[in-house]
């Protein structure tokens, strides 16, 4: 996909994250941060200044996509931002629904991407259904919980180098599940939105980490076929990988020290600890590169869709 496509499938990725018209400054701000974060030879930024201010007609960027695999592409990739942060709203259907039509998708298809998504999305953090073709069991009560987030780091970390765009949907629901499990084995029977609000607060914005992680793979040439094979594009996706890696594993050290220590820690305290642990958490990915490739191999996302719609 040459600079151009990639510009307009990354601006429809930004009108999906719009598409509800609900968002705060904070998301607005959290959007933009992470339309600067993606890199590569496009201006996200500009482009993001495009899709608030000037609002593109969406006929006229979904014609700049010319081939049926890149035209399915930005498609699944606007599913995946509608459903970030949970079952996508009357007004991101209806913004789908649109989309599918300017890119002509068949119907029968674009009906099938939305419904594996909205599956994910709505998995519920106290359901096994994701980690079960995924992750190792859950802790035995009062056991180590270190191994358990490491491992969820390593495999959200993996996620980022699969092609598909169903792997990068699966990341944020894990993150929640991981934080679910945690809680528990703290005394906390978490909720779904308990958990939103707390990711909320530390900074991991919902729809600004899927827009970002579909964007490294975008513009690192990932998504849509991997071309010379899996190790061929892991330079490309290797600092997506270090972000969920990071993302995920200070997530997990700082809900173990928040649950740990009876939910005291205020706001400010949380965000303070995050970003420490962020900047821990980036230098330590190094050390387990070869771990999150060896997972990207073995990883498959057939399986796992199994395993959600058997849940």
């Amino acid at each position: 996909m040459d600079a151009p496509q990639q510009r307009a499938a990354l601006t429809l990725c930004l009108m999906a994250a719009f598409a509800d018209g609900d968002n705060d400054e904070h998301e607005r701000a959290a959007l933009k941060e992470a339309a600067a974060a993606i890199g590569g030879g496009v201006d996200l930024t500009a482009v993001y200044e495009d899709v608030l201010l000037r609002k593109p007609d969406l006929a006229s960027v979904a014609a700049a996509l010319t081939t049926p695999e890149a035209k399915r592409l930005a498609y699944e990739m606007a599913v995946g931002i509608c459903h970030a942060d949970g079952v996508a709203t009357s007004a991101e259907a209806e913004f789908l629904t649109r989309l599918a039509q300017a890119l002509a998708i068949p119907a029968g298809q674009a009906a099938a991407v939305t419904s594996d998504a909205a599956r994910i999305a709505a998995v519920a953090p106290a359901s096994s259904a994701l980690e079960g073709a995924l992750v190792a069991t859950a802790p035995a009560p009062g056991a180590d919980l270190d191994p358990m987030i490491l491992n969820y780091s390593i495999v959200n970390g993996a996620l980022e180098l699969l092609p598909q765009s169903l792997a990068s949907m699966a990341i944020i629901p894990l993150q929640m599940r991981m934080v679910y499990r945690i809680g528990k084995a703290h005394g906390y029977e978490l909720d779904g939105g308990h958990i939103k609000d707390l990711l909320a607060t530390l900074g991991v914005g919902l729809t600004s980490q899927y827009l970002e992680q579909f964007g490294r793979k975008l513009v690192g040439g990932l998504l849509g076929g991997i071309g010379g094979g899996l190790l061929g594009g892991l330079g490309r996706a290797g600092t997506g990988a270090a972000f969920s890696f990071a993302t995920t594993y200070a997530l997990g050290q700082v809900a173990k020290r928040y649950y740990a220590g009876g939910r005291t820690i205020d706001a400010a305290g949380l965000q303070q600890a995050f970003t420490q642990m962020l900047g821990q958490a980036k230098q330590l990915q190094g050390q387990y590169t070869a771990q999150i490739a060896e997972q990207a191999r073995t990883l498959d996302l057939t399986k796992v869709m199994s395993a959600i719609r058997a849940g």
